[in-house]
């Protein structure tokens, strides 16, 4: 009988099962992918979470960067330089070190574990696998936004936006990220490098995904000089915050892309997710002290301290999707207006602080 079981060993999975096991309960992360499995992922993180943990993160770090480029139709570039560096990291490599850090305070990690049912019986959640079956009095879900744990939990089904990303290889390497307005309406593409390589990932983050949304991502790489024919485009559905839910029932919680914690305007998904997994184990560890109302507060807090300010992201990005042509040459292309993004993103402002002006200078009339 664990003390809690915990599906999907991604940031948030991995970060909940090492906020546990460092409270010194019994965990067990169970991920369907054998390990380190690849992720597709643009893999640009904040360093504001090395706030949430007691380790140096440079052995995950692929490559630390200062600079973002944007343009507009991948023409009328500006680039800025940023105050605080930006990690990017490469998910295989990033989540291992993180599911690393908890088993050595005590999880237990079963990789290539598919779960294929789970059942509450006897105040406790028995969790059917391709191998044995485990048993746990609390149980969390961070299967993504793709995995069944959420339906089976019996909750309702976001609405997921079709992304594409292609990874390439490459022998030189970059110190700048770039954004790319205009070539996909209400949504951009963003091209991140990697220690001896890029990933270009393009999204619509505020409409449906045109037909074409891998040729129109393939166009735009081949414009950016690369080797398209010798590169990988893959699909994925992303979630993005719509609106505050439930992330609670008996027993269990959502935690990461499962409970669709995603930034509206800017698709930031690994700082919440990690965010997520460490209220998850809060709130888990307060439950097993005897707290009845922990699990409840788990979906207050998520909403207090994340869901209130993602209503005014959500709110920029209306504005800013719908009009982001003037929204380039208003706001993107002003230095301050990235030394404030970066501020975000790290955790320094709130949208709630800025989007009031910035709505108000987006609009046109």
């Amino acid at each position: 009988m664990f003390d809690c079981i915990i599906v999907g060993a991604g940031p948030a999975g991995s970060t909940a099962a090492y906020h546990l096991a460092k409270r010194g309960r019994s965990v067990l992360v169970l991920e369907k992918e054998s390990w380190p499995r690849f992720k597709p992922c643009g893999g640009g993180i904040s360093p504001a979470i090395a706030q949430w943990f007691d380790c140096d993160f440079t052995p995950a770090i692929s490559l630390k960067v200062n600079k973002i480029r944007y343009t507009w139709k991948n023409e009328d570039p500006v680039e800025v330089d940023i105050d605080t560096s930006m990690w990017m990291v490469r998910r295989d490599e990033f989540d291992d070190f993180l599911i690393k850090q908890a088993q050595n305070l005590g999880a237990e990690f079963r990789p290539s574990t598919e779960v294929k049912g789970i059942e509450f019986q006897n105040s406790a959640w028995q969790v059917k696998t391709n191998g044995e079956p485990v048993t746990g009095r609390y149980l969390i879900a961070a299967d993504g936004v793709s995995g069944p744990m959420a339906k089976w939990l019996g909750f309702k089904e976001p609405k997921r936006h079709l992304s594409a990303i292609l990874e390439t290889a490459s022998t030189t390497t970059g110190d700048t990220l770039k954004f790319d307005f205009g070539t996909i309406k209400k949504g951009y593409i963003w091209n991140f490098p990697k220690a001896g390589g890029y990933s270009i990932s393009i999204a619509a983050l505020k409409g449906d995904a045109p037909k074409n949304l891998k040729n129109i991502l393939a166009d735009y790489a081949a414009q950016c000089g690369v080797d398209v024919k010798n590169s990988q485009i893959y699909e994925y559905p992303l979630s993005v915050w719509d609106g505050d839910r439930k992330l609670h029932s008996q027993n269990a919680l959502l935690a990461g892309e499962t409970a669709v914690v995603a930034d509206p305007l800017s698709g930031e998904g690994i700082r919440p997710s990690i965010f997520s997994g460490v209220k998850a184990a809060i709130a888990i560890d307060q439950a097993l002290s005897g707290a009845g109302d922990a699990l409840e507060k788990y979906t207050e807090v998520i909403s207090e301290e994340w869901g209130t300010d993602m209503v005014w992201a959500n709110r920029l990005a209306g504005a800013f999707y719908q009009f982001t042509g003037v929204a380039y040459k208003a706001g993107v292309k002003l230095p301050v207006a990235t030394q404030v993004m970066s501020k975000i993103l790290c955790g320094e402002l709130r949208y709630a602080d800025i989007a009031n002006r910035a709505i108000k200078r987006l609009m046109p009339f």
